[in-house]
């Protein structure tokens, strides 16, 4: 029979039996797969599912080395976004031969196997530990690939173990159908559920598009708009109500564009940079929605003004020269817009607190442009300065109000009250977060401290007709309580001195949750915070790299595991 001489020709027969003329079974998990007088799909089970277990001919030694390379294999995949199809490359195949003859590369349908069977996994670690945080605060944020495939995307930020802050990509759904803030609240709320955190959810941080804000009203939770996004329309609006800068700007995009644009431009760039000793810089050229690549185009322009100058002149072009006048004035721009970028920076990070430095920065962005406003300088630098003073002063005024920024400043133990840009907003804080802690402290009351001492004989005399008001007195007296003893927790907690700037306000919370319990409850939620929503650009800038040329035809589940992976790598 065909079968029989399959077996003497393939040993994976040793690992298979034939059940029928057009089944096989597994002998190792008795998985049954189709057959059809070859060894192709039987291969693939085989070398994805228990090569690592019964290698067939190797040691104990030799099947270790194989898994360990396997992994090291899904690893590379995942964090060079490389296509699975490279397993099937001639040059890859002939270099991994080079370094281990005898490793067998396993097929693309394997290797995606392996990488299926990581992310399930690695989800299982993760859910055990989203699991065990007390709250959480999620961003999302929603993007289109080079298929025109829409995609939403959710990153979840929590005080996980030793008090560090986690971050962690909940999912990148495929979003087919419109775009309404109904449809998003829908997709947001299951993909909740499924990781069961829809209770935990402290704050959700998402730009300020008009559907996303309606979305998170739907899903009735607490929502503050990207602070990095409120920072470039601050200062993109600025840039744009300056005429003076932005025809600079103009003769700015069209100067890069040429160096860009022009291989015997570039050339003469690069010499004239080597023959003044200096290292050779590409200039960058702005990106019109992100005002902080118009501060580094700027930027770069100034450092590099005598290389480009000496470069034009050796140049046939029509390209206009930035004058000296106009160059004095892009410094004056540069000396206000610095701390905005570096404030930019700071707040788009996911490692550490951001949200309680959101109300301090503002404050010392406003103190630093009223300085910077004393020097002399040019006209048109002043006016900016002017109008970016005017709009920060709009800014702190509305997010001092916001419940979830000023708690989350308050509970920063370097910041505090004085944190804030205003008194009036801080004393407004300070009762917000006893309001916030007495509630806690009477949730935490039991049933027996309440219903039981409320109907007992001692209480209300046994008389029937006094029970309703002998109930309310001691609702009321417990009300009381809480309200007291949250007011000397938060009092107590504020008289101590502020820790340092540079210190992490997690480990404080560590230290001290034993003498403020309560505190260390909100804190936990409100500092996990992050101030934007940047943790989830930073998922669509990967997901363009994995979804590319090489591989744009990935499907959307397979899409999102990679890119799970890659976040946890």
């Amino acid at each position: 029979m065909e079968p029989a001489r399959k077996r003497r020709i393939s040993p994976v027969w040793e690992h298979f039996d034939l059940i029928s003329p057009k089944k096989v079974r597994c002998l190792v998990c008795a998985k049954e797969l189709g057959y059809n007088n070859n060894t192709s799909s039987m291969l693939r089970h085989y070398r994805a599912f228990h090569e690592n277990e019964d290698e067939v001919g190797a040691s104990s030694s030799h099947a270790t080395r194989k898994q360990e390379l396997d992994e090291a294999l899904v690893s590379m995949i995942v964090k060079d976004t490389q296509p699975f199809t490279i397993v099937e490359d001639i040059g890859f195949r002939g270099f991994v031969s080079k370094l281990d003859p005898n490793y067998v590369l396993p097929t693309r349908q394997a290797l995606k196997a392996m990488v299926e069977v990581k992310y399930e996994a690695e989800k299982e670690k993760t859910k055990a530990k989203i699991q065990k945080a007390a709250a959480v605060s999620l961003t999302s944020d929603m993007w289109t690939s080079m298929n025109l495939d829409a995609y939403l995307a959710i990153t979840c930020h929590f005080v996980g173990e030793k008090s560090k802050l986690c971050s962690v990509l909940l999912g990148v759904q495929e979003f087919p159908q419109s775009h309404t803030a109904e449809n998003i609240a829908h997709e947001k709320a299951s993909l909740m559920a499924e990781w069961g955190i829809t209770n935990k959810v402290t704050c959700f941080v998402t730009d300020g598009a008009p559907n996303m804000v309606a979305c998170v009203r739907e899903l009735k939770l607490r929502h503050h708009i990207c602070i990095a996004h409120t920072l470039n329309l601050v200062v993109k609006k600025t840039l744009e109500q300056n005429p003076i800068l932005s025809g600079i700007r103009a003769k700015a995009r069209k100067l890069v564009g040429f160096f860009r644009s022009s291989t015997t431009a570039k050339e003469k760039f690069t010499q004239v940079q080597l023959h003044m000793g200096m290292p050779v810089r590409k200039l960058l050229q702005e990106v019109e929605t992100r005002w902080n690549s118009t501060y580094l185009m700027l930027q770069r322009l100034v450092d590099l003004r005598e290389p480009v100058g000496a470069a034009l002149a050796g140049l046939q072009h029509d390209i206009p020269m930035i004058t000296s006048e106009e160059f004095k004035i892009v410094e004056g721009c540069m000396s206000l817009l610095s701390p905005f970028y570096e404030a930019t920076v700071e707040l788009s990070a996911e490692e550490n607190v951001s949200a309680s430095k959101v109300i301090p920065l503002l404050k010392m962005l406003e103190q630093n442009l009223q300085e910077e406003m004393t020097k002399p300088g040019p006209p048109a630098a002043l006016e900016m300065g002017e109008v970016l003073i005017r709009q920060l002063r709009e800014k702190l005024y509305t997010l001092q109000s916001m419940s979830i920024m000023s708690l989350a400043t308050l509970l920063d133990p370097r910041f505090k009250i004085i944190g804030f840009f205003s008194q009036t907003k801080a004393t407004e804080a300070v009762k917000r977060l006893t309001a916030e802690c007495s509630t806690i402290i009477r949730s935490q009351q039991t049933r027996e401290d309440i219903p039981q001492a409320s109907t007992s004989n001692e209480v209300t005399g046994g008389s029937k007709l006094w029970h309703r008001l002998d109930v309310s007195v001691m609702e009321a007296r417990t009300s009381q309580n809480a309200t007291a003893d949250a007011t000397v927790e938060v009092q107590r907690y504020l008289s101590e001195p502020n820790i340092g700037r540079l210190e992490n306000p997690l480990e404080y919370w560590e230290r001290q949750q034993l003498i403020y319990p309560t505190l260390y409850k909100l804190a936990i939620a409100f500092l996990s915070t992050p101030a934007s929503s940047v943790p989830c650009e930073r998922v669509f800038s990967k997901a363009g790299e994995v979804v590319s040329k090489r591989r744009n035809r990935l499907k959307p589940k397979t899409v999102e595991k990679l890119l799970f992976l890659n976040k946890i790598e």
